[in-house]
């Protein structure tokens, strides 16, 4: 996916802060995201995603920093972005004895201009559920309605945050359709994620935080290629000599090691570092349990740059 031009932004944030207990847990963060565009914040828990999408929307104030949204100093102009912008909370609280349809009208009710019931209902393949007590909801029904009250009254702006967590695999590929139709709508969609595979298929653009910092920004395409290495073999050594050394491999960019004892070559010449593996496996005298190999993805971006993988982190 190729994002629009970055001169049409709608998000320009400078140098954002946050300080809790004397930690920065939101160091001097900086991007933009261009109109019309699926911008993701990648990352484990704790990595300052949530304070700084919050920061963002308006809902914290930065202790440093600017942020400018549509135009509009999300700082000093507050309730001029809140009008433009539509949020997703990583849990938004339902009353639970309401029905979908009721929740909708009373969300629609906060806003001068409503978009349609029966539009909002259909689009978030609600209406069938429309009689429904939010408490009777799946986990990706609530989601979905949680993203419909988000855009009740049409912003150009959307901030979902980790929409997709605890759902099942089904739902959450439900979700990833309606967040490229709002992408597809023309709105600017900014999405904080753990999960890998859902950054690469929707994300335009992807910043990759890590303890408070953005420590890479690109297109999911352009952070893959940025690792020199479009190829991984993966194997649990057996009996592993420790001289053994996988650095002289053809085609061996980079040696990752796991927890588990797991080894990880990063290659760009990936028949050349099998053709060499094998014969040193048995020179060495160890085995190569699990053997696999894959194209190189996020996941591996992210353990290249800071030395562990997210779901360990």
């Amino acid at each position: 996916m190729a994002g629009p031009g970055l001169e049409d932004k709608m998000i320009d944030v400078h140098n954002l802060v946050k300080i809790y207990g004397g930690e920065r847990v939101v160091d001097g963060v900086s991007f933009r995201v261009a109109k019309g565009e699926i911008f993701g914040l990648l990352g484990p828990n704790g990595a300052g995603k949530t304070t700084t999408m919050e920061m963002v929307e308006g809902l914290r104030i930065p202790d440093g920093g600017e942020v400018c949204v549509g135009g509009y100093d999300g700082i000093r102009e507050r309730n001029r972005v809140k009008g433009l912008i539509g949020i997703q909370l990583q849990s938004t609280a339902l009353f639970d004895h309401l029905t979908v349809e009721e929740i909708i009208l009373l969300y629609g009710s906060f806003y001068r201009d409503m978009r349609s019931l029966s539009e909002l209902l259909t689009s978030f393949a609600l209406e069938e559920k429309r009689k429904t007590l939010v408490k009777h909801l799946s986990g990706g029904q609530r989601q979905r309605l949680a993203i419909a009250i988000a855009v009740v009254h049409d912003p150009k702006v959307i901030f979902l945050d980790e929409p997709t967590t605890g759902l099942d695999p089904k739902a959450r590929r439900s979700l990833w359709e309606i967040i490229l139709r709002l992408r597809n709508e023309g709105r600017t969609v900014f999405l904080s994620t753990h999960y890998m595979e859902e950054a690469e298929q929707l994300c335009d653009r992807v910043a990759i935080m890590d303890a408070g910092r953005v420590i890479a920004l690109d297109t999911p395409a352009g952070l893959i290629r940025g690792l020199a290495s479009d190829s991984v073999v993966e194997f649990v050594p057996g009996q592993e000599d420790v001289s053994v050394t996988y650095q002289n491999l053809a085609g061996v960019k980079e040696v990752k090691r796991g927890e588990d004892g797991a080894v990880m070559l990063l290659t760009d010449d990936l028949q050349g570092t099998l053709r060499g593996l094998i014969p040193l496996a048995d020179e060495k005298g160890f085995t190569l349990s699990g053997l696999r190999t894959r194209t190189s993805t996020l996941e591996d971006v992210f353990l290249t740059r800071t030395g562990k993988r997210l779901t360990e982190a």
